[in-house]
C-alpha cells in the first residue's frame, strides 16, 4: 500500500518505487488495448442515453430508450456464453464492431422524431443493435482477459469507468460547445467501433493468445484420447486433465465435467449439457 500523505515515510521517490512495483510486469500494449476495449465497448451506451431526449422527443418517456439499450445486452450476456465460443475472437471483433456501427448509423440517419412515430421505432432498432453488440463485446473481452492476466482486467475496468465520463462529455461538447447537430454527433460516434478493430489487430500482442490456444488444443486432444481408451474397455476415469486454456470451451466451460464423456453424444452437446447443469446450480443450490 502507498503511505499516507504527510507521513514521515512519505517521499516522491518512495511513491515512484511503490508504483513501479505495483505495475511490474505490465505490458503497456496489453493495458492500452484493453483500456480501449472497455472504453469503446461501453461509450456508445452512454452516448445513446445522453441523446435520449433528442431521439424520442418530450412526449415519450426516456425510460423507453433505457429499456431498449439494456434488455438486448442483458439477453445476449444471458444466452451467448453457451455458443459464442464457436466463433473465433478475430471474427467476433469484426462482427460486433460492424453491428455497433450499423446501429449508430441507423439511429443517426433515420429522420427526426418530429417527422412521425415510425422513425422512433427505426431508431430503437438501432439502439437494440448497439446494445446487442455491447453485450457480446463484454463477453468476448472479459473472456480474452484469461490470456493476458490481471493487468488486462484492471485496464478493462478502467476503460469501462472512463466510458461514462467520456461518452457524456463528448456528446455535450459536440452539441453545445462545437455546435454540432444531433445527427452529426451520432454519425461521428459511429466511427468509434473502428477503434476496437485497431486495438485488437494493431495494438494487442496476439502471440500470447495463439500460444495458449495451441496448448489448450493439445490438452483437448489428450482428453479425447483418454475418452477413446475408456470407451474400448478401460475402466479408469481420467478427470485430472482439463482443457482450461482452450479458447473453444466457452465462458462456462472451465473445470471438470460432472459426468464422463459418452461416445453416444457429440462433444459440443455434452459441453452444452454440462454448462446447463452448472448454470442451474447458480439458481438452485
Amino acid at each position: 500500500m502507498l503511505p499516507l500523505p504527510g507521513a514521515p515515510s512519505t517521499s516522491w521517490a518512495m511513491y515512484r518505487a511503490r508504483l513501479r512495483a505495483a505495475f511490474a510486469g505490465a505490458d503497456p500494449r496489453v493495458c492500452l488495448a484493453f483500456w480501449l476495449f472497455g472504453l469503446i465497448n461501453n461509450v456508445l451506451y452512454v452516448i445513446i442515453l445522453s441523446a435520449a431526449l433528442d431521439l424520442v422527443g418530450p412526449s415519450i418517456p426516456k425510460g423507453v430508450v433505457l429499456l431498449f439499450d439494456v434488455v438486448p445486452s442483458f439477453l445476449t450476456k444471458l444466452i451467448a456464453p453457451y455458443f459464442i465460443h464457436l466463433l473465433p475472437y478475430p471474427a467476433r471483433i469484426l462482427l460486433f464492431a460492424s453491428i455497433s456501427t450499423a446501429g449508430m448509423l441507423l439511429i443517426a440517419l433515420s429522420p427526426a422524431y418530429t417527422d412521425g412515430s415510425g422513425t422512433i421505432a427505426v431508431k430503437m432498432v438501432g439502439v437494440m443493435l448497439a446494445s446487442l453488440s455491447s453485450g457480446g463485446g463484454e463477453l468476448s473481452f472479459l473472456g480474452l482477459t484469461h490470456y493476458y492476466g490481471e493487468f488486462s482486467l484492471a485496464a478493462w475496468g478502467s476503460g469501462t469507468g472512463a466510458a461514462g465520463l467520456v461518452g457524456a462529455g463528448a456528446y455535450a461538447l459536440a452539441t453545445t460547445v462545437l455546435g454540432l447537430g444531433v445527427k452529426a454527433s451520432l454519425l461521428a460516434s459511429a466511427v468509434l467501433p473502428v477503434g476496437m478493430v485497431v486495438a485488437f489487430f494493431g495494438v494487442l500482442p496476439r502471440g500470447v493468445m495463439r500460444e495458449r490456444g495451441r496448448l489448450g488444443k493439445t490438452r483437448s486432444e489428450a482428453i479425447q484420447d483418454s475418452g477413446s481408451h475408456e470407451e474400448h474397455g478401460s475402466s479408469r476415469n481420467d478427470d485430472s486433465v482439463i482443457a482450461g486454456d482452450a479458447e473453444d470451451e466457452g465462458l462456462l466451460g472451465t473445470g471438470k465435467p460432472s459426468t464422463p464423456t459418452s461416445g453416444a453424444q457429440t462433444p459440443w452437446l455434452q459441453t452444452f449439457r454440462t454448462n446447463l447443469r452448472r448454470a442451474r446450480g447458480l439458481f438452485f443450490p
